[in-house]
């Protein structure tokens, strides 16, 4: 008899066995993966029980197995034994009351990273000032109607500027591999605790929806403002107040002065005024790689069949989510990647500047559109961007992404119209006659995209898209859609800061934070650098 089943005839045998808690991993074939009962008999059957003495289950974890073509779930489950669970608690966020004398911290935008460095901040008595050059969310979503109808970017309120940032309207996707740079159970608890869905605490790849991320945000202001700190909407930074090598403070473009005990700068990736501004006093940047490429579309039952074995004709199970996929390689010493995948999502206009086109995806929590999209990038290097480098310096990385951005605007024809192509004629460098349907508003105008690329990009993108297809078959066929240009997975500028007071090594008082500083790369990892950066003050 194996060690387990030891265990197993020993609980059975011992009727004296007391109450106890136990957490265990579970696979159940889909059918039965709602089901409480047999996540009950399920575990009963594991620890060696009758199943009448399992008073309780909890789930903890979910996660799909597509890997067969019978899906299967893996669960973790809280099991009760001869007791009752204790009370789910749900996540709560509060703060202690700002003293009199509290020191301040200016905080330059009010996305993911400012947003939990002003709770942050709250927690340790700290009174945040939080600055946003665009809208409070409920104002900003009227203002995407002219950038989708008319191709018209209201430029300091669109897809990236704004309360919540570039993350309010996305898929909202909080799936991230930064378990190292702080607690990430934690964030997710914040977002719940201000209306996130529950389930965002068990699934393995959480994600909320860009129709209920805005509420979310709106409630982390109300936090914000409830605990002592301020949020100012349509305050956008123009200068810094540096005095001997100590950074005060901020002037607005209305030009008041707003002074602090530091000043963490969260602007996001796209915020380019900023770079150029810290760059014209002499800061300390970097640059640093990005990636640049498209958006690729399928239609979502393409991937699903793909994704979960499906046979010709078959539907998705209700019990499925919309399938995602992610690829990735190595060509040339550059990374050819999926990036910011979105299941059952749509394309979407992300410029922020009216000589520009730039696209991005979101998705709506239920993830029902036909279509499947994703950034299909390549890495650049620094030394890819050196021929901006003479005119721009340090922000050459910023020049190369903008050239891309208007050449796809000259391409598109006028408005936000995208230069596309269809997958197969890009791998043979042919202008498409026509382009598949698509999920971009402001619709696609046949280009040549192997012609406007830099031909590195091409060509690795070409080399990528024929092995994923393999991979995935079919992912580079006839009704593949490439849409021009995914510029903005990252800052090309990284602000350094000092290990450990997280500090600028040169301006005392700066404190560089988030995806826009370089130290992010998504919802998740903005937040828990905001934790940091606050904690550090």
């Amino acid at each position: 008899m194996d060690e387990l089943a030891l265990a197993r005839f020993a609980r059975t045998c011992d009727d004296a066995l007391s109450p106890m808690i136990e957490t265990i991993d579970l696979i159940l074939p889909l059918e039965a993966s709602e089901d409480e009962g047999a996540w009950k008999a399920a575990a009963a059957k594991k620890l060696g029980l009758p199943a009448s003495r399992v008073s309780g289950v909890r789930l903890l974890k979910h996660s799909l197995d597509a890997r067969q073509r019978a899906v299967k779930v893996q669960l973790r489950l809280e099991v009760a034994i001869d007791e009752p669970l204790s009370a789910e608690v749900n996540p709560r966020w509060s703060a202690p009351s700002l003293t009199a004398n509290a020191r301040t911290a200016v905080i330059v935008g009010c996305g993911p990273a400012g947003m939990f460095a002003a709770l942050r901040c709250l927690e340790r008595g700290i009174k945040p000032i939080v600055l946003e050059r665009g809208k409070d969310a409920s104002a900003r979503r009227f203002d995407l109607a002219p950038i989708l109808r008319q191709g018209v970017v209201i430029e300091d309120s669109n897809y990236c500027f704004g309360e919540g940032g570039a993350g309010t309207f996305s898929d909202g996707k909080l799936y991230t591999r930064a378990t190292k740079r702080g607690p990430v159970a934690r964030v997710y608890e914040i977002l719940v605790a201000h209306g996130a869905p529950q389930r965002i605490l068990t699934d393995a790849h959480p994600h909320i929806g860009s129709n209920l991320l805005p509420n979310v945000v709106k409630a982390m202001r109300a936090s914000i403002l409830e605990a002592g700190g301020e949020v100012r909407f349509q305050t956008k930074v123009v200068e810094f107040i540096v005095e001997g090598g100590c950074l005060r403070g901020v002037v607005t473009a209305a030009g008041d002065e707003i002074t602090g005990d530091a000043v963490i700068l969260a602007t996001g990736h796209s915020a380019r005024d900023i770079y150029r501004l810290l760059a014209e006093k002499k800061v300390l940047l970097e640059r640093k790689p990005f990636a640049v490429g498209v958006r690729i579309e399928h239609p979502q039952p393409f991937i699903d069949a793909e994704q979960y074995h499906l046979r010709k004709d078959e539907q998705r199970p209700d019990l499925l989510p919309a399938a995602r996929y992610s690829v990735a390689t190595k060509i040339d010493d550059r990374g050819v990647h999926s990036f910011c995948m979105c299941p059952g999502g749509f394309i979407v206009p992300a410029s922020t500047e009216n000589d520009e086109v730039v696209v991005n995806g979101m998705s709506l929590a239920r993830r029902d559109s036909p279509f499947a999209n994703s950034g299909l990038v390549v890495t650049v290097e620094p030394e890819d961007t050196d021929s901006f480098a003479q005119e721009h310096g340090v922000l050459s990385g910023i020049a190369y992404q903008k050239a891309l951005e208007v050449a796809a605007k000259q391409a598109g024809g006028g408005g936000q119209v995208a230069p596309g192509q269809r997958v197969a004629d890009f791998l043979v460098g042919k202008v498409s006659a026509d382009l598949p349907k698509t999920s971009y508003f402001p619709g696609g105008k046949s280009s040549p995209l192997h012609e406007i690329l830099p031909q590195g990009i091409v060509r690795r993108m070409q080399t990528g898209l024929k092995l994923f297809d393999r991979k995935i078959r079919g992912y580079a066929g006839k009704e593949a859609l490439l849409l021009g240009f995914e510029t903005r997975t990252s800052s090309p500028v990284r602000i350094p800061r000092r290990n450990d007071t997280l500090e600028h090594p040169e301006v005392h008082g700066l404190y560089p934070c988030g995806e826009g500083a370089g130290y992010a790369g998504g919802i998740v990892s903005a937040a828990l650098d905001g934790m940091r950066v606050a904690e550090a003050l």
